[in-house]
């Protein structure tokens, strides 16, 4: 792995403070006596739902959807693709949509209006980083870690190409002209 390509962002001991302060303020406002099902969008959200989960002062129940707007690039589509649906109905259910990154909105804004058609209890996102100056549609974020500038980022979950997932840190992929 080319980590002179990479540019440390966000540490990973800063990401597990705010993970942990995410997942208390979660515990709070999610009462025990309701079920909380932890839906993550698959692939780059599943190392935060995993901390996330953890960190959460209660019982919660996984399941994961996948969708494609990017493919191997570095700019989405636009279009989204439902890729792989939910093991189990949301009817009734408390869903807490956790997704790695919230940019254009479109990813979100689809997945709202299909899982919002399924009349789930409620449903609200929680996302690891939010990018709102690439915001082309308005989505309510409930629970944000953190708010990340216009450039392309990796690690911690986040991808490009397939690489980079596995990083503790969250890094900028630094343009590929500059360092030749």
């Amino acid at each position: 792995m080319d980590t002179n390509s990479l540019e440390v962002l966000i540490p990973a001991e800063q990401i597990a403070w705010r993970v942990a302060e995410l997942g208390k303020q979660i515990g709070a406002d999610y009462p025990a006596a309701e079920q909380l099902l932890l839906v993550g969008v698959l692939k780059g959200a599943w190392i935060f739902l995993a901390d996330l989960a953890r960190a959460i002062p209660r019982s919660v129940s996984v399941d994961f959807l996948s969708t494609s707007s990017y493919g191997r690039e570095r700019t989405s589509s636009g279009e989204v693709k439902l890729i792989r649906d939910l093991d189990e109905s949301i009817e009734g259910k408390h869903v807490l949509l956790v997704e790695d990154i919230v940019d254009t909105g479109i990813t979100l804004s689809y997945l709202l209006r299909v899982l919002g058609q399924r009349q789930p209890a409620s449903l609200r996102i929680a996302t690891f980083l939010d990018k709102p100056s690439r915001r082309r549609e308005p989505v309510e974020i409930a629970y944000r870690g953190f708010e990340v500038q216009d450039r392309f980022v990796v690690g911690y979950g986040l991808d490009f190409a397939s690489k980079y997932r596995n990083l503790r840190d969250l890094c900028a992929l630094r343009d590929e002209a500059e360092h030749g």
